[in-house]
């Protein structure tokens, strides 16, 4: 097929075209392959860049190898090579070197020398032989020959067991056999200097990490990933589950196999592309500790500064939505285990990939730009709060509990008005067989379908609810009534609260649940972007209630269902009482909480600060400053509760939703009514600047002011997001590997727009 294609016609001129084509070609014709594998490739610009980070490195007093790359004591791995892009950028880079160094005429020996240094794994036999060919057409448009040697390319599993080469296979696979045997020695015996790549993806990988995780239950104990996973007493056993991922894995094989294992120095370094979980997240303490202890330098790039689901344009990988970065983690002779490893990071300017592109290619060990990160063993790898921000009480030192939003794990039990709720359920209990299990949507286990709510009995409800004897599968009685919930900020919708349809309820928020009951809702390990630092409901949240990702946490404002003992210290409220000399109550101080950080200038002001993620709540020593705040907070949650909580007719807050005066309130006029057939069921919203007008479907609302359509949270344009869960196509594309939603998820009735206006528009412009 590459014979037969006019390559200078297609390339325009560009002897590169044909080498990047297979990645090209992948993502359409197998894009669900690249998906599965989490394979994503890596642009050229970031090879280059992480290559020459490598170069650099290496050439300075640390290793004291002035050819870098080009030096006969590097032996470096690609553990994921795909297509061998990075192979192809160190030959390059090798051929520079030696060029400028000694002459073109030295080139092709370097190469030779260097292609018995260069290994590669790769377990996708497409990849490995289009990697083959790059690799080889590379060498002799470097060299004009083909090499002396075969290139060290295995089709292998990196994560496989190192010391396992039995295992039966055909005899037409013996060559692939023999690769297996060749790189398990590798893996075994020979020192390794350099590892770099861009390790797959994969979230929920548990059972995928082969010997690195442990491939029995007996096994996992010993394996490598086991010395990352935090301790019991650490209370972190809920996070640690982000261990599973298929690049945590790959992190670990490296570390493994320079710092842990074999002969040699085990000096060396790890430079890899992957997801940015790491850097901060509670899950990964013992994997931060490690790398702390392991090596002396270790460079942090954030690649994605707009943080989770930025603009496609903005991302390096266009597929992926997390935020990634560029490490490098290098241990040199220097290194010693009672100092941590000094921890540098920068980010790359928010904006287009093509800028972010010229800025990785321009990296530099030996810049000015980068900035130290906190020494604690356990720290994230983000720049250190200074100043007063760092002196302010976290967010959780004012409650006595926190914990995860409800987490429903199926869509369809959710739903902006009751009767929709009422007709899934009649279609779900009225179904049989494999339609009925394919509408509940089963979770995953292990690969399979299977779900113990679906034909197992769970007789507990949930706090305040009746439980049943019965399974779904075997229902025939109508669902809980639906009940009202806290889907996302400023949107409120209804849930069936039935313990056996939700994966995670938190049963705790259930418990002090009631009409009095208030929940704060922030990120603690993400930074917002904009907007309000947190949001208040009345309602159950939702694990996403603050933003729609991330997750986050939910501070209730008391610990019973009577309201009557709160979830703030006593201590707390004693000491400030004492330091204001008048009485100050758990309310008062939740309210200035709002007061302080549910503002957008509060995340403008500290967004510097907060680079390290967590909220810190400055408190005054003022005290009729804090009284003041504290009254505005209470009009701040009267709004974000819909006129449901701090009720005070007295100071403008009455039991009723919110509303602006006449003169600016938001209105629909006769002509502009929203249409409720199905046929003309609203499916597009935009904004109308010079007439102030909300454009919804055929219909539209008038006098909307330009602050309440583009008002967001964290990068979430509140409409365009309370829009997308009431429009007629509700339907959302498949992102990686993640199984279609049950249908049910978009089987409603026709909803009644006028009732169900957004009263958000109100909450936005106060």
């Amino acid at each position: 097929m590459l014979d037969a294609v006019n390559w200078s016609a297609i390339s325009k001129d560009s002897a590169d075209a044909w080498l990047y084509f297979y990645e090209e070609f992948l993502e359409v014709y197998d894009n669900e392959l690249r998906k599965l594998t989490g394979s994503y490739y890596t642009p050229p610009e970031v090879v280059s860049g992480m290559v020459g980070l490598v170069d650099e490195l290496l050439r300075t007093s640390r290793f004291g190898l002035a050819n870098g790359l080009a030096s006969s004591a590097v032996t470096l791995v690609d553990p994921a090579t795909g297509t061998g892009t990075f192979l192809l950028g160190i030959l390059r880079r090798i051929a520079e070197t030696v060029k400028a160094d000694e002459g073109e005429g030295s080139i092709k020996g370097a190469i030779n020398d260097a292609v018995k240094r260069l290994i590669a794994f790769e377990m996708q036999l497409g990849l490995f032989a289009v990697a083959q060919l790059r690799i080889l057409a590379e060498i002799v448009d470097l060299t004009g020959s083909l090499p002396k040697t075969q290139p060290r390319m295995f089709v292998t599993s990196t994560l496989g067991n190192p010391n396992d080469d039995g295992g039966w296979i055909p005899n037409i696979f013996g060559v692939i056999a023999k690769s297996r045997k060749d790189a398990n020695k590798i893996k075994r015996d020979e020192p390794v200097t350099v590892v770099i790549g861009n390790p797959p993806y994969k979230v929920k990988a548990k059972g995928l990490g082969g010997w690195i995780e442990g491939e029995t239950k007996k096994a996992q104990s010993s394996s490598p990933l086991a010395e990352w996973i935090p301790p019991a007493e650490w209370k972190l056993g809920t996070h640690a589950k982000h261990l599973r991922n298929l690049y945590v894995f790959f992190w670990r094989w490296a570390t493994w196999k320079i710092y842990d294992h074999g002969p040699g120095s085990k000096t060396g370094m790890v430079c890899y592309i992957t997801a940015a979980g790491f850097l901060s997240g509670p899950g990964f303490e013992k994997m931060r500790q490690y790398l702390r202890e392991t090596c002396d330098d270790i460079w942090v790039i954030d690649c994605s500064p707009e943080g989770h689901q930025p603009g496609v344009n903005t991302r390096i990988f266009q597929g992926v939505q997390q935020p990634v970065c560029i490490v490098v983690a290098s241990r040199s002779a220097k290194a010693k285990a009672t100092s941590p490893a000094a921890v540098r990071f920068q980010a790359l300017a928010p904006g287009h990939r093509d800028q972010k592109f010229q800025e990785i290619v321009a990296l530099r060990i030996q810049s000015k730009a980068w900035v130290d990160c906190p020494s604690g063993w356990r720290e994230p790898f983000l720049p250190a709060s200074k100043g007063a921000w760092a002196s302010f009480p976290k967010l959780e030192d004012f409650f006595l509990y926190d914990g995860s939003g409800v987490m429903p794990g199926r869509t369809w039990i959710i739903a902006p008005d009751v009767k929709s709720l009422e007709k899934r359920w009649e279609k779900l209990i009225n179904a049989q067989g494999e339609e009925q299990e394919e509408l509940f949507h089963p979770h995953l286990a292990k690969g399979k379908l299977g779900d113990r709510h679906f034909n197992r009995i769970v007789k507990d409800g949930l706090p305040g609810f009746p439980g049943t004897s019965l399974p779904v599968s075997q229902e025939k009685n109508g669902c809980l009534p639906p009940v009202r919930y806290g889907f996302r900020s400023f949107d409120r919708q209804w849930i069936i609260p039935d313990n056996r349809l939700i994966n995670r309820p938190n049963p705790e928020l259930w418990r002090v649940r009631s009409n009095q009951q208030i929940y704060l809702t922030a990120f603690t390990e993400e930074t917002p972007t904009n907007g309000p630092a947190l949001t208040f409901t009345g309602l159950i949240p939702d694990l996403h209630h603050y933003k729609g990702s991330f997750g986050g946490r939910a501070f209730p404002l008391w610990d019973d269902a009577n309201a009557s003992s709160a979830n703030i210290p006593e201590e707390l409220t004693g000491f400030l009482s004492e330091k204001y000399g008048k009485a100050v109550t758990a309310d008062e101080i939740f309210a200035y909480i709002g007061a302080i950080a549910a503002h957008p200038a509060f995340t403008a002001k500290f967004q510097e600060d907060m680079s390290t993620p967590g909220l810190r709540i400055p408190v005054t020593a003022d005290a009729q400053l804090f009284f003041e705040a504290a009254e505005v907070g209470r009009k701040l949650i009267w709004l974000h509760t819909f006129g449901e909580r701090m009720i005070d007719a007295h100071n403008g807050r009455p039991a009723q939703p919110p509303r602006l005066p006449t003169a600016r309130a938001p209105r629909i006029p006769a002509a502009g009514a929203i249409p409720e057939s199905k046929e003309a069921m609203p499916d597009t919203i935009a904004y109308d600047d010079p007439n102030k007008r909300l454009l919804v479907g055929q219909g539209y609302v008038d006098n909307v002011e330009a602050r309440m359509w583009n008002y967001e949270i964290s990068g979430k344009q509140v409409l365009l997001q309370w829009f997308s869960y009431r429009k007629a196509n509700r339907e959302k594309p498949i992102i990686g590997d993640k199984r279609p939603p049950s249908p049910l998820g978009t089987f409603s009735r026709i909803i009644g727009w006028q009732s169900i206006r957004p009263s958000c528009l109100t909450c936005s412009t106060s």
